[in-house]
């Protein structure tokens, strides 16, 4: 879509009362691993303020949302600090990447745009570049690390007076629910400080935070049980990644010097984007019909996934490739003692299952079910302690090839992002839309924000490959 969206004020945003004095955060390894940002769009096609103060002239109404914005940005940011921080390379701990908490603040950015939020299409999760430019994108260089915004947002005022709130954080700075979490508190903050309205803002839960990283940094520290781990093949996501990587590298050896197609046809061509929804019917449907006892959404569409995606990447004659599910798993309470409540960091591990192409197209999926339940309950302190000492050792080199044979699952479930109230009033978010994340193959699982028990699942699919992999997804659900 060619429209323009045109930047009208950008705002330095500081804490309200600032952290004195300035201080270093050490990061954990899980928090160095991606110090981008991820991006989120917040569309609100009718703002309660608009409904509520229709005396409000247009440009006062956006004066009111943004001002609101920025005010109860300036609230959040006092307890959130880390936010108004920047990264920093540390000498004094071998270069390695830290939070320096200094009160530089966020960046807020006012736009506006004469397109309409329906033009956008009946769908709103579904990727189109144009999203691209509701976002404020500071630049990455990782030479001038400390001159990058960690929390950027932009308000865009639509045609039709409707609002996206585009916001990007640092992945070194939070992960999922410690981000939701972020955002509950400046909703509330910001819906306070707008007009006021009939009803509050959603809660944002628990008040404390905690941005002490040292229950995790500290973990090569800790002996479990006597015995020290230190092997990265204790770890068994480590160990898969390793094979997996070896794997391709010995494909690509054998075919070294074939010409017939090209590395972006072997590829599948360019990753796109796409959203399927799935309502709660259709998951109870696909549990009904593969398995025989009680087991969790999560875990029917995660195995249901990765038969998908493989059958679809690597084709149904494939037998012998090693393939590999990874997802994500919460390990606050995982760890002993837990960590501290309202811990805000990096808390997230990769449980792991490989098996060959297939085996995996032979198994039924109440086997993958619980090979899966089998590797949630492998995340162990040991793991966990294995886990980050091998990161430890990839220190400067943590990126993450593209693998057809790897499919990686994260859970945002237990985030409602859809419940954000920035504008105040009793209205949810229209639509909550992820950009392309940094490891943009992840295929992430939200809560559908019209069917409660239902599933968002968000991935990145190579283009050559969308068909084959809708089919054989959405096939067994309709």
């Amino acid at each position: 879509m060619a429209a323009v969206v045109s930047i009208i004020k950008t705002d330095r945003v500081l804490p309200k009362k600032s952290l004195l004095p300035p201080k270093i955060i050490t990061l954990s390894n899980l928090d160095r691993q991606c110090p981008t940002h991820m991006y989120l769009i917040l569309f609100y096609k009718q703002p309660a303020a608009a409904a509520d103060h229709h005396h409000l002239q247009r440009a006062d109404l956006q004066d009111s949302v943004y001002g609101g914005l920025k005010s109860g940005l300036e609230e959040t940011l006092e307890a959130w600090y880390p936010a108004a921080g920047r990264l920093c390379v540390d000498p004094e701990d071998g270069n390695r990447l830290n939070l320096w908490c200094n009160n530089e603040g966020g960046v807020l950015v006012e736009a506006v745009t004469e397109v309409k939020i329906s033009e956008l299409g009946d769908d709103l999760s579904q990727y189109d570049e144009f999203l691209e430019k509701l976002v404020y994108k500071p630049v990455f260089d990782v030479d001038c690390l400390s001159q990058m915004p960690l929390l950027v947002a932009q308000v865009t005022r639509f045609g039709c007076g409707g609002y996206s709130i585009g916001i990007g954080t640092s992945h070194s700075l939070f992960d999922g629910p410690s981000t939701f979490r972020f955002l509950s508190a400046w909703a509330s903050a910001a819906a306070a400080a707008s007009p006021p309205s009939s009803t509050q803002p959603m809660s944002s839960g628990s008040s404390i935070v905690d941005h002490d990283r040292r229950s995790l940094t500290s973990l090569g520290c800790v002996d479990y049980n006597g015995e020290k781990r230190t092997k990265a093949a204790d770890a068994a996501a480590i160990d898969h990644l390793y094979r997996l990587i070896h794997q391709q590298q010995a494909a690509a050896a054998a075919a070294k010097g074939d010409d017939d197609d090209d590395d972006d046809q072997k590829n599948g061509g360019s990753l796109v984007l796409k959203t399927y929804h799935l309502g709660s019917a259709m998951i109870d449907k696909l549990r009904r019909n593969n398995v025989f006892g009680g087991i969790s959404s999560f875990e029917i569409v995660a195995a249901h996934l990765w038969k998908a995606r493989t059958k679809a990447l690597l084709g149904p004659n494939n037998k012998t490739t090693m393939v590999c599910l990874q997802f994500a798993v919460d390990i606050r309470n995982k760890l002993t003692p837990p960590l501290p409540a309202g811990f805000t960091g990096n808390a997230f591990v990769l449980a792991s299952v490989a098996t060959t192409a297939g085996e995996l197209q032979q198994s039924t999926h109440q086997s993958v079910v619980d090979r899966i339940r089998l590797a949630k309950a492998s995340i162990t302190p040991a793991y966990v302690e294995s886990y980050m000492a091998a990161l430890d050792r990839q220190h400067g080199n943590s990126s993450l090839p593209p693998l057809r044979e790897l499919t990686l699952v994260s859970d945002w479930t237990r985030m409602p992002f859809h419940k954000l109230r920035f504008l105040g009033g009793d209205r949810d978010v229209d639509c909550a839309c992820p950009l392309l994340t940094p490891v943009p193959q992840v295929a992430y699982f939200m809560q559908s924000p019209v069917d409660a028990k239902g599933i968002d699942v968000r991935i990145g699919v190579p283009a050559g490959d969308v068909e084959a992999f809708t089919a054989d997804f959405m096939a067994a659900m309709v």
